[in-house]
């Protein structure tokens, strides 16, 4: 049977958003129920997805979500790469104000089989978790993008841009009973990069195309594509892209500039975290481009 999937994203600002969920649109055994979208401009950001949906065929319902964190400043208001929407055939206009209750009730109405996947900003889900208590342990998993736990990843810090935009909402998701609650963190996905030129020769299946148009608005800023939320996604459907190990994470909030900071405690394997420590870049690209043949 296929993956029963709800996509939480903020597609628009990062351009792996997009490549992730083109994946999920051409992937065969992903039944993708809903996207939801989060941060500033989350209307915008349901117009990009609403774009690939159509070059992909398919009615998925979008619901725009929160545009401000719990209780800090907004660090990313924009969707910039709804400026290249262009000529790309996408709705306008939204469900408003629901985002949280479609997924509630999308989850009640399939307990135990839904994959929650959530490669932005935790603003979403952990107001969801905080609306209704019971549904992490209705969620068959969830997969996220999200901190960094192995030690400074290729010219970065500490900090993972996902957490520390929502540091009080990454902390009520941290401490929800999942069954499955799997991260993937900076240090194991800055190993799956791709310049520009080749994203440029390798995009070109059909929905593929628009991803590569909006890429040219982050080709702007860099020269190459992190496929940080692809690799969250393809873990779903192969578990043998990543190794994992369990342990326990904790949010830290006390110190407001390392808001967001993931202390993390591997446990013998044991713990309530699944947290990415290895990939096989040829693996995952390989499956990647698989699903677009």
């Amino acid at each position: 049977m296929p993956e029963k999937v709800l996509f939480d994203t903020d597609i628009g600002t990062d351009i792996d958003d997009a490549v992730c969920l083109a994946y999920l649109l051409a992937q065969p055994a992903c039944d993708l129920l809903g996207i939801t979208t989060v941060s500033g401009e989350a209307t915008r950001r349901a117009m990009l997805a609403s774009a690939l949906c159509r070059a992909a065929g398919k009615d998925v319902p979008i619901h725009p979500g929160a545009e401000d964190p719990l209780l800090i400043a907004q660090k990313q208001p924009r969707a910039q790469q709804a400026d290249a929407l262009g000529d790309w055939p996408h709705s306008c206009t939204f469900p408003q104000g629901s985002a949280v209750e479609f997924l509630r009730q999308t989850i009640r109405a399939h307990p135990g089989e839904v994959t929650l996947l959530a490669v932005g900003p935790l603003t979403n889900v952990g107001l969801l978790f905080r609306a209704d208590p019971e549904i992490p342990k209705l969620l068959k998993g969830l997969v996220l993008m999200c901190g960094q736990f192995f030690g400074r990843s290729p010219g970065r810090g500490p900090m993972e841009w996902n957490a520390s935009c929502d540091p009080h909402a990454a902390a009520i998701v941290y401490q929800s009973a999942v069954a499955v609650h799997r991260s993937h963190g900076l240090d194991v996905t800055h190993q799956v990069s791709m310049p520009a030129k080749e994203v440029r020769a390798r995009f070109q299946a059909p929905l593929l195309r628009p991803v590569a148009a909006f890429a040219e608005v982050f080709f702007e800023h860099r020269d190459e594509i992190t496929f940080h939320d692809p690799l969250a996604a393809a873990t779903i459907f192969d578990d043998s892209i990543c190794t994992f190990s369990r342990g326990n994470v904790h949010v830290e909030l006390e110190s407001p500039r390392l808001a967001g900071y993931m202390h993390w405690q591997v446990n013998g394997g044991k713990g309530s975290h699944q947290v990415a420590d290895t990939v096989d870049p040829d693996r995952f690209f390989a499956h990647y481009f698989s699903v677009f043949s």
